[in-house]
């Protein structure tokens, strides 16, 4: 008896597993990844390195990282500051989130590893490590308070990318 209560409540598990419901999946997450949901984002690296050749306009690379304050605080001052958001228009645009896809690239570290940096590549796929911000002990990192500098530095690789190609 005990086994045909047991059969009985098995095969009332297994037919109920049949009938689940499908679940649709959610909106892809933004490439943007809160840095500018109005810019166009590439997916990837060497997706940006295609993008930036056929456009010939120059690549800047934002390495971050989610669980980061100064990812967090440089990714607010970015999005926050209009004029950064409207000359990134003029580039080529990739956030790389440290944790999930650090570049294969070395020269996107010239100085080392950490977060956040920004680099810029021209089309001619020179990693412009002339082009800086203001630390010594951190050649590519930019805080919040330095959105003029960044300006600068986006000026730069305009101006550079234009009267060098």
């Amino acid at each position: 008896m005990l086994r045909w209560v047991l059969l009985l409540a098995l095969c009332a598990t297994c037919g109920g597993a049949g009938k689940q419901k499908k679940v649709k999946p959610g909106p892809k997450p933004s490439l943007a990844r809160g840095w500018g949901g109005s810019l166009k984002w590439a997916r990837s690296y060497e997706h940006a390195l295609a993008k930036m050749v056929q456009s010939q306009k120059p690549l800047m690379v934002i390495h971050h990282k989610e669980e980061c304050r100064f990812s967090q605080a440089l990714k607010k001052a970015f999005a926050d500051e209009q004029s950064i958001q409207e000359m990134a228009k003029d580039f080529i645009m990739l956030n790389l989130l440290v944790k999930k896809e650090e570049t294969p690239d070395p020269n996107l570290a010239p100085d080392g590893y950490y977060v956040p940096r920004i680099l810029f590549v021209d089309p001619s796929m020179t990693v412009r490590t002339d082009i800086r911000g203001k630390y010594s002990n951190r050649q590519y990192a930019y805080e919040p308070g330095d959105m003029a500098d960044l300006l600068k530095s986006m000026k730069k690789a305009k101006v550079l990318i234009h009267t060098e190609l």
